[in-house]
């Protein structure tokens, strides 16, 4: 195993603690943690302090499995926590389940020598001993492991300077991309939300020298972010403050608007709170916004055009990805491509009469939280925008009313997209015939996207939790298709062997 190490010096037991939060934010399923150190030297209080942090319970009890050698906890990643200091045969380990518990998890092993050579190579060690005034920690592991330590390390860092020090850090949520949030719970009692995004890293060159990245235009740092954030608040919408930054590092603390989301406990939607967001979409797409915004120290975000090239790479996952993985594998012809991409080409030059607004690309039910305390559009808190663009304000309406993740029945959907229809027209000339058509080009659009990159994620980045959105997926292709301007592309579908669904299921 390549491995590397860095050392930490911990004065105290608290310090002790921090630390067992900081490995349960980094930790990830296959991870197996070797803790190492003469009785006394804090292997006990690392350990207590990680499954703590990482069953969110501060009062969990942590028996030691001196006697039982493994004790399991279900907790946000199921983790297996032996002791093998009782184990006579390296060949126990396997009967004691630890493969099977690193396969689906995370393990934590004390006591590492005991087991000989039957630990994994690529683990993470962690040293702890005895040293004046304190213990010093030695933590070996492969590169790629140990930067994710040392980004952890890196944000309690950047807390302890920005006058957060002693503040608790409890995992938020990972979604499908590079960023991952926390909250953070300061000594003086109040709650903030941590974005830790890293800056995008390029990946290989797929068009005209450009990364897929650039050019479906996501955002590579945070600077999109506190732009539209910026942009947003003071336009009067329910966007985060920054409270504390560094940009370049990619770290940003945000006001907390709440955990209370726009879906009901069984994961519904809420109606009212639909209309609501609604209601707020209809304001922002008549607001102006500013292409050009400029933020403290001399940084200026360029909001990107929602362009013919962003719009046909995101299509081409379809192709791609979904194609092949309805026919075992088989990939489109030349020909099949060569006309999808035709019929593409038709359909956005249809888009050259639709309104063109800010969009924020990922209107729906992960990324709008319902703010009961507050009235009119601020009861609608916004995040997850960095990447938006100016583009047809029809691509907002559809990732509400066909939310990915969630079944928006067809009699609500065609409610509120009615109601967003006559907020518009009440304001201002709305042209209703081209919205309508935008509307359905795009979720042509955003569904073929999807059903590629629910196959991508499943095939390529070993994510397989999003396949079960296909079914919605197909359907709101199938709604799509109802509008006569997407005669060409379902005629293609039909011929390429892709049926839309008849329900989400």
């Amino acid at each position: 195993m390549s491995s590397n190490s860095l050392t930490l010096f911990l004065a105290t037991e608290d310090e002790t603690r921090r630390l067992g939060e900081d490995l349960a934010l980094a930790v990830t399923t296959g991870d197996c943690l070797a803790l190492s150190g003469d009785l006394g030297a804090g292997k006990s209080t690392l350990a207590r302090a990680l499954l703590r942090a990482m069953a969110d319970d501060d009062s969990l009890e942590v028996p030691s499995p001196t006697f039982t050698l493994v004790q399991n906890y279900d907790l946000r990643l199921p983790l297996a926590h032996f002791d093998l200091y009782r184990l006579s045969d390296e060949m126990e380990l396997e009967e004691i389940g630890f493969s099977d518990a690193l396969d689906t998890g995370v393990c934590l092993v004390e006591w590492p020598e005991k087991a000989g050579h039957a630990l994994p190579a690529d683990r993470i060690d962690i040293q702890l001993d005895f040293e004046r005034g304190g213990r010093r920690v030695t933590i070996s592991a492969s590169p790629q492991r140990l930067q994710r330590i040392e980004r952890k390390l890196a944000i309690r860092h950047f807390l302890d300077g920005r006058g957060y020090r002693g503040s608790t850090r409890r995992h938020l949520i990972g979604d499908a991309s590079t960023r991952a949030y926390e909250y953070l719970y300061t000594t003086k009692g109040d709650r903030l939300v941590l974005m830790d995004a890293p800056r995008r890293p390029n990946g290989p060159p797929i068009r005209d020298g450009k990364p897929y990245s650039q050019i479906v235009h996501l955002a590579e740092d945070v600077y999109p972010f506190v732009a539209i954030a910026t942009s947003l608040r003071e336009r009067g919408f329910s966007a985060p403050q920054i409270v504390e930054s560094d940009c370049e590092a990619g770290i940003l603390l945000l006001e907390d608007l709440g955990a209370e989301t726009i879906l009901d406990e069984n994961g519904e939607p809420v109606p009212e709170r639909y209309r609501a967001a609604v209601a707020c979409l209809a304001q922002m797409h008549d607001t102006t916004f500013d292409r050009y915004i400029s933020l403290p120290g001399g940084h200026v975000h360029h909001v990107p055009d929602y362009d013919r090239t962003a719009m046909k790479m995101e299509v081409e996952l379809l192709i791609d990805w979904h194609l092949p993985w309805k026919r075992n594998g088989t990939p489109a012809t030349a020909s099949e491509r060569a006309e999808y991409l035709a019929i593409w080409d038709s359909l956005i030059d249809e888009l050259d009469d639709a309104e063109k607004t800010l969009v924020l690309r990922d209107f729906h039910s992960p990324n709008i939280l319902w703010r009961a305390g507050e009235e009119g559009i601020r009861r609608v808190g916004l995040i997850d925008f960095q990447d938006a663009m100016i583009g047809p304000s029809a691509y907002d309406v559809v990732s509400i009313v066909q939310d990915a993740r969630v079944t928006v029945e067809r009699d609500l959907a065609d409610e509120l997209t009615k109601e967003y229809v006559k907020l518009r027209q009440a304001r201002r000339l709305f042209d209703e015939n081209a919205f309508r058509k935008a509307w359905s080009i795009m979720s042509a659009q955003r569904a073929c996207k999807l059903a590629g990159l629910w196959v991508r994620l499943l095939q390529r980045d070993k994510k397989p939790g999003y396949i079960k959105h296909m079914p919605r997926t197909l359907w709101h292709l199938g709604i799509a298709f109802e509008h006569p301007a997407l005669a060409p592309l379902r005629e293609w579908c039909v011929k390429a062997g892709i049926e839309t669904a008849e329900s989400a299921q």
